[in-house]
């Protein structure tokens, strides 16, 4: 019987009416440039509590302030986000209020396979990861990045030899890898992703589906960019509930059953947070609900939705979707064999066998807030990143510190 109980028995959450601003945190050992020195990766150990932040505020946008003094618009800036199943970097240069991608990479490293079991990240799993760093590593070289920040998430954040992986990584790579709080992650992926809300009124949530984990994250619309209302994360990504619920069998009835399982123990981890939002929910007519996804799981569902050949980011990204469209495909996938997923456009070997607990997480968070409509976002942490650094300036004739802490005072004053 595989184990039902949250892997790491993390489950954040909280309330607040404020946001938090998008600047980079004040001593960011993931972030380096020209000034940065050596110093320690791992984030403190102990967890914070999620939710709403109790600092009132706007979250400072980067596409409402203009990029000033101590950088040259040819510079280049990177986003190293190293997550529980994919490795991903974007390097890029301001562009006006916007940026212009320059450089990309992804590959799926399945750096959580087996934490859900262990507790600890297997030398296979780090071996993996450790080649793609070194790929993001020699992409960093040839495009002479000026500023740069690499993120790792849930599965450091759980493993007990995460810290030991992360000094690793420093010392084969270059690379300083920043293991941040679910919140810092779900405050990025809102700042990358948030200017494809639906314009409307009211409440509106925004989620991120990752391999260890999910964020949900309600937020309200502003003239400028979002202010968060609460925030929620819980363990279950595509690789720790996979994990959990242990391997598919043959039988359709089988299969049924494990999505059920898969769907009852999200539905738990929600269970505090839905009763926080209900009040929310119903101040308005279901038909005004917003609801923006960014993930591997809804980029792909939405792909099929399209019936494209081939993944294609420019007809994905920024696409509205009904989600009873969503409900029929993530059912239909459920109910069928991974060698059958396997034969279908766009999932293929990689995702057959995670993609299940994907639809499993979305169907809850559609029962969790259950608007008409889902935007799909292609987009997410890195973009965040690269609108804190651009934003913050990337100024090389300071330090990261000293920097940073003259861009909050400026936020303070606005």
């Amino acid at each position: 019987m595989a184990e039902q109980s949250p892997p790491a028995a993390h489950n954040e959450a909280g309330r607040s009416e404020a946001t938090v601003s998008d600047v980079m945190p004040e001593s960011d050992p993931g972030c380096t440039g020209p000034q940065a020195s050596p110093q320690s990766s791992q984030e403190s150990s102990v967890r914070m509590p999620g939710g709403r932040p109790e600092q009132g505020g706007s979250f400072a946008s980067a596409q409402s302030r203009v990029f000033s003094g101590g950088f040259h618009p040819r510079q280049a800036y990177a986003a190293i986000d190293l997550g529980t199943n994919n490795c991903r970097l974007l390097i890029a240069r301001p562009s006006g209020s916007n940026f212009i991608v320059i450089d990309a990479f992804s590959r799926v490293v399945r750096l959580g396979e087996g934490l859900a079991q262990s507790g600890r990240l297997s030398d296979e799993a780090m071996d993996r990861a450790l080649g793609a760093l070194k790929v993001c590593s020699e992409k960093l070289r040839k495009r002479n990045v000026h500023l740069a920040r690499s993120v790792a998430t849930e599965a450091c954040r759980r493993a007990s030899n995460g810290q030991d992986f992360i000094d690793r990584v420093r010392e084969e790579t270059g690379i300083h890898l920043n293991v941040i709080t679910a919140q810092e992650e779900a405050r990025l992926a809102v700042l990358g992703c948030h200017i494809l809300l639906e314009s409307g009124e009211g409440p509106a949530m925004i989620f991120d589906i990752g391999g260890g984990s999910t964020e949900l994250v309600l937020i309200e619309s502003t003239d400028t960019v979002p202010r968060i209302l609460d925030w929620q994360s819980v363990p279950w990504g595509v690789v720790s509930l996979s994990e959990t619920c242990g391997p598919e069998l043959d039988g359709a009835e089988e299969r049924s059953q494990r999505y059920e399982q898969m769907r009852s123990l999200v539905r738990d981890s929600f269970s505090d947070f839905a009763t926080r939002i209900a009040p929310m929910r119903s101040k308005g007519p279901l038909a005004e609900l917003r609801l923006l996804g960014t993930s591997g799981t809804v980029t792909t569902l939405a792909s099929l939705h399209l019936d494209l050949p081939q993944y294609d980011r420019r007809a994905v990204d920024g696409l509205i979707v009904p989600t009873e469209s969503m409900r029929s495909i993530s059912l239909n996938l459920a109910g069928m064999s991974p060698a059958e997923r396997r034969e279908l456009p766009c999932i293929g070997r990689e995702r057959a066998e995670l993609v299940v607990a994907g639809c499993a997480i979305l169907e809850t968070i559609l029962d969790l807030w259950p608007a008409d409509r889902l935007g799909i976002a292609d987009r997410g942490i890195r973009e965040g990143i690269l609108r804190s650094l651009m934003a913050a300036g990337g100024h090389p004739e300071h330090t990261r510190a000293d920097h940073a802490r003259a861009v909050v005072q400026r936020l303070r004053e606005a």
